[in-house]
């Protein structure tokens, strides 16, 4: 009798097929990233085109008028740029790629076209002007664009769309920086979050269709002309180690520098088109003291890299701050420009700094500082995109060099491990998570992963004290209705908890009348910390079988914050969906909106507001609008006519364009002033 043998584990063919459909499927595929592949290559060259073009203007003005023309230059810039952000698409608000990312794991990949006009359109002017940003991340956008209208066009599934999205971001960076195969490796390894053949095989094929029309209309020569550098002595891999710690510490800084300045603008009730060009004034007060920092700086970092700049180890490393604080006005405002070069910026200014200091220390090794600028570069973009591979590969391809393979592994990867520990979430991917969208590996984690111990515990919780007679405990319980309390000290120090359970076997013992908490409470303490998430509580709750856990301070586990219930993580958990839920129908919402001229506007009701305590029947709201949901605490819900609004709710409105005072003065002083 013949037996068929069945396999268990499909063959790559097999699994690609899976993927991607049939050999037909695939090769409709592959001409599509051939097209995705063309459309950015030449896309790129408009875009680069287009910013010289600017850059040629602005140049022009500083030569007429020094630095009133800069200035002048930089506010215009910045008031266009405002206005293409606002009215046109705000996805062109910042770097982009958090966007694509967003678009991937919320919206299956679909992109408005608006934003390859508005993104093309907006950095242009941004970095034309003087705005200290890099082409990267528009151009990323812009071929990720590219990638979406085509496979919506054509009608691909979900999967299909994504990696034809992330074959536009991969030809973005190989058309832009002449560096194909960095640009595969940035779309797997910080687009997708994962490397599969199956996305792999047409990402090279829209990556390389994209250097190909690079190469054509841009040239072939690399963007950085490196000398011969080595590793000139063992020892320098020490060296080498400390520059990617010294990377790490200044990705780190970039990061929290960036955001802390987008809060600042954020916050700021000012009108949102005219917050970019306040941005640009800012940085080109920047620029009046350091030159350097104004627009991709690309040219200054080929300088460092060859050593051919006559600064001292006190400019070099002024310059590397400023670079950052000057971006930090640029995008934190609201203006459009990448992050990639700003990072290559400041890391090769410190390691030129650092290269010069080695240099001097130690003469006889023959050091070389303009190596130490290159590897830094990389270390730095490394730490701040937590990318290694995609770090290496685009130095590599960018300076044409492979000879720093030993040092440039060894320091990008200490400066990647060491950002991590210090900020979990990289530059792009904070960005999400301040929204609620975490990723992990390109893809959205669990919501229990997506909530803190802090957002969900109980900060008041109910105690007893250590010193308090068993025949009170029991009244306790009955009041508070619980089955645990945190047991604390005199001093209100956290030491120990005592359970239903445990009060109950201390009434079964002879003297359990004449005990005290502490004689029959559980000293060994299972707590939790505020920075954990919900998913790792839950496991805590598991292995020990307990359905509270006391929240103390991770440099003081005495030192109680709060209490997390089973319930309070449900709640939580319910919480996070609806906020999950909330953003994914406002991108989708707002997209409609751009296309309509409408848009969102939120409002916080203070506690003297006309629509305090008032039914949302009763709004009567003006014409043109529609109230779209409630933010009460952390409960997100859609209000109906007999929802009762109260003090604090923060209210998300849709209207046309112009209308957000109009609603706000509505919400907050009534209709009757608003017709006086």
């Amino acid at each position: 009798m013949s037996q068929t043998t069945v396999s268990a584990r499909p063959s790559w063919r097999e699994r690609v097929i899976g993927r991607l459909g049939s050999p037909a499927i695939l090769f409709r595929l592959s001409l599509m990233a051939v097209v995705i592949g063309m459309t950015t290559g030449y896309g790129a060259v408009i875009f680069i085109r287009l910013l010289a073009w600017v850059q040629g203007v602005t140049e022009s003005l500083r030569a007429s008028w020094g630095p009133a023309g800069m200035f002048a230059a930089m506010l215009v810039g910045g008031v266009l740029t405002g206005l293409i952000v606002t009215y046109i698409a705000q996805e062109a608000k910042g770097h982009g790629v958090p966007e694509v990312m967003q678009a991937l794991a919320l919206n299956g990949g679909r992109i408005r076209p608006a934003v390859v006009v508005a993104k093309a359109l907006g950095s242009a002017v941004t970095i034309g002007a003087g705005g200290s940003a890099g082409r990267e991340g528009p151009i990323v956008q812009i071929g990720a664009a590219l990638g979406s209208v085509l496979g919506q066009a054509l009608r691909v599934s979900t999967e299909r769309l994504k990696i034809l999205v992330a074959a536009g971001a991969a030809s973005g960076i190989a058309a832009t920086f002449n560096a194909p195969i960095a640009g595969v490796l940035f779309a797997l390894e910080v687009i997708l979050g994962e490397f599969e053949m199956a996305n792999f095989g047409i990402v090279v094929i829209s990556a390389v269709t994209a250097s190909i029309v690079s190469h054509t209309y841009l040239g072939s020569a690399p963007a950085f002309h490196v000398p011969a550098y080595g590793l000139n002595a063992a020892v320098e891999i020490v060296f080498y180690a400390g520059l990617g710690l010294l990377s790490a510490l200044v990705a780190v800084l970039f990061i929290k520098m960036l955001y802390a300045l987008e809060d600042l603008f954020e916050e700021w009730r000012f009108p949102e088109w005219l917050k970019p060009a306040v941005g640009m004034a800012l940085t080109g007060v920047v620029g009046l003291a350091f030159p350097q920092v104004l627009g991709p700086g690309l040219h200054f970092i080929g300088e460092v890299i060859a050593a051919n700049v006559p600064l001292t180890v006190g400019a070099l490393l002024l310059l590397a701050l400023f670079k950052l604080v000057a971006t930090s006005f640029t995008l934190g405002a609201g203006n459009s420009g990448g992050v990639f070069a700003p990072a290559l910026f400041s890391g090769a200014a410190m390691g030129g700094a650092l290269g010069l200091l080695l240099q001097r220390a130690f003469p006889g090794l023959d050091i070389n500082p303009g190596a130490y600028a290159l590897v830094g570069m990389a270390a730095t973009f490394a730490g701040a995109a937590r990318a290694p591979m995609t770090a290496i590969l685009i130095v590599f391809e960018m300076s044409n060099d492979y000879r720093l393979i030993l040092p440039l592994m060894f320091a990008t990867v200490i400066s990647t491990f060491i950002a991590q520990i210090l900020m979990p979430e990289s530059i792009y991917t904070l960005k999400l998570a301040r929204r609620g969208i975490v990723l992990r590996q390109g893809r959205e984690v669990d919501v229990m992963e997506s909530v803190t111990v802090a957002e969900a515990m109980d900060p008041h919780p109910e105690t007893v004290p250590e010193d308090m007679p068993v025949r009170l405990l029991g009244k306790a319980f009955e009041e508070a209705h619980v089955h645990g309390f945190p047991v604390v000290d005199a001093a209100g120090r956290l030491v120990g908890i005592v359970s239903l359970g445990d009060y109950q076997r201390a009434l079964q013992k002879d003297d359990g009348e004449h005990l005290r908490v502490r004689d029959i409470m559980t000293r060994d303490v299972v707590v939790a910390y505020p920075d954990e998430t919900l998913w790792d509580v839950m496991r805590k709750m598991g292995m020990r079988d307990v359905s509270r856990l006391p929240v103390v301070a991770r440099d003081d586990p005495h030192r109680l914050l709060g209490i997390i219930r089973r319930r309070d993580i449900i709640s939580a958990y319910n919480v996070a969906l609806a906020r999950r839920e909330e953003e994914r129908q406002r991108q989708q919402a707002l997209a409609r909106a751009q296309d309509e001229g409408l848009e969102f506007v939120q409002v916080e009701l203070p506690r003297e507001a006309w629509a305090v305590n008032k039914y949302v029947r009763e709004l009567q709201l003006p014409q043109d609008c529609l109230l779209i949901s409630v933010r009460r605490g952390r409960k997100v819900w859609f209000p109906h006519g007999d929802t009762l609004l109260q003090a604090g709710d923060r209210l998300t409105v849709y209207t046309r364009h112009g209308n957000a005072e109009r609603v706000q003065h509505f919400l907050l002083h009534g209709p009757q002033t608003r017709e006086a």
